[in-house]
């Protein structure tokens, strides 16, 4: 049964389409407040989830908790690296210091239902990160996901008590843009979009 919220499809489309990755350096307070952050959160919670196993889960990084994230990526570039210098290991503790508002989002390949593919448990957590950037930028705010080989150290591991079929798999920056986002060129959806027995989709290179 279809139901009749055609009222706010364009408003949700304006958002959609409004959403731009900003750099976390350039994410300043404000950040959300406490009940902007609930309904970013609760919006996360909309993901489609098969056999509801909740495979995925936000850390949330408080300023008190900087510093110590800050360390645990020194000490990650230095198992890359050891040989890393002092203005490297800087480097790497001033990305925990970026962004008023800082989570990470993990994803359990264990949790509930072993016969729920992997692939189907990262899919319902990227939804669910998506519909907290939308929700983020619906509210005013801008916003990043940010990666990188830390994530997999024994040191970052270490700090938010990972278990071993657990996966850090980006940090989530909220914020005040200092500046307008700069614009990107989507793709077309002829670019991604095919119907089966038009042969082979065309080569990127």
């Amino acid at each position: 049964m279809k139901t009749d919220d055609s009222h706010s499809a364009p408003a949700l489309l304006e958002v959609m389409q409004a959403r731009r990755t900003t750099l976390p350096k350039r994410l300043v307070a404000p950040g959300p407040t406490e009940s902007e952050l609930h309904q970013c959160l609760a919006a996360a919670a909309t993901a489609p989830d098969h056999n509801q196993l909740l495979p995925w889960r936000f850390v949330r990084i408080p300023l008190s908790q900087r510093a110590a994230l800050g360390d645990a990526l020194a000490r990650a570039l230095l198992e890359r690296d050891p040989a890393a210098t002092a203005e490297q290991q800087a480097q790497a503790r001033e990305k925990a210091a970026r962004a008023p508002e800082l989570l990470l989002l993990v994803v359990d390949d264990d949790r509930g239902d072993p016969d729920v593919d992997v692939l189907e448990r990262t899919l319902s957590a990227g939804c669910a990160v998506q519909n907290l950037l939308l929700a983020a930028t619906a509210l005013g705010y801008g916003s990043a996901l940010t990666s990188g080989k830390g994530l997999k150290s024994g040191a970052v591991r270490g700090l938010f008590g990972l278990g071993p079929a657990e996966h850090a798999v980006c940090f989530v920056s909220l914020g005040t843009p200092t500046r307008a986002p700069l614009a990107r060129a989507r793709p077309a959806v002829e670019d991604f979009t095919r119907s089966l027995g038009d042969g082979p989709a065309p080569s990127l290179s």
